[in-house]
């Protein structure tokens, strides 16, 4: 019997993308969870400590319709659950809701350090950003920057020349959610000729390389 291993993502992606379809219902549940250890003395006082800094992203769609035969819902969906072997492989997700930013601050020039990793902010919370969807535009002290002025791995931008004391660091682009699928089986359910739900497929990852 052989077992697969699984390989750190390349700078350039991480893997594959999760189809877009048309029968997705409204409403898809995003549910960010940390992971909190808390020990509670005799006397009710509290001690707690996080083992999680940046929470895990759980994702949860339902599909009311998927065609089979000509439109191939069906087979796209599951054809890509399969290569996936269930909760094997990450893939990526584009969450339509969080997916971009435009002129997001992620770090001030101290005229020493010529690396600093992209981040995104979310209602005030500092996330950092490792699967970027293309090549982002960055900006230094309100000067874009040409794409042989910096190179990105992995979210992390490093400069030919350290940024200048002071100047504030932008950047404008897409990213991915890393995920992978939280359960090895799915249950797909025919209940018209050539109509078929799903009533719930669940995803777990982090714009971070976690999973």
């Amino acid at each position: 019997m052989s077992i697969a291993i699984v390989t750190p993502p390349s700078p350039a992606g991480c893997g594959a993308l999760f189809p877009t379809l048309p029968g997705i219902q409204w409403g898809v549940q995003k549910s960010p969870q940390f992971n909190t250890v808390t020990h509670r003395a005799v006397s009710g006082y509290e001690i707690r400590a996080a083992r999680m800094q940046y929470p895990l992203w759980t994702f949860t769609l339902s599909y009311e319709f998927l065609r089979d035969g000509a439109y191939a819902e069906l087979k796209t969906l599951l054809g890509f659950f399969l290569q996936q072997m269930g909760s094997f492989s990450a893939f990526c997700y584009s969450d339509p809701s969080d997916n971009a930013v435009v002129n997001q601050s992620f770090a001030t020039g101290d005229g020493a350090t010529p690396s600093f990793q992209i981040t995104r902010t979310y209602g005030g919370f500092v996330e950092p950003v490792q699967n970027l969807n293309g090549t982002p535009q960055i900006v230094v002290g309100g000067t874009l920057q040409a794409p042989t002025a910096f190179s990105i791995v992995n979210g992390l931008v490093s400069f030919a020349t350290a940024p200048a004391a002071g100047a504030v660091l932008t950047w404008t682009g897409s990213f991915f959610y890393r995920v992978r699928f939280v359960d090895d089986h799915a249950d797909f359910s025919q209940f018209m000729y050539q109509l078929y739900e799903l009533k719930q497929l669940s995803f777990v990852g982090s714009p971070l390389n976690k999973v």
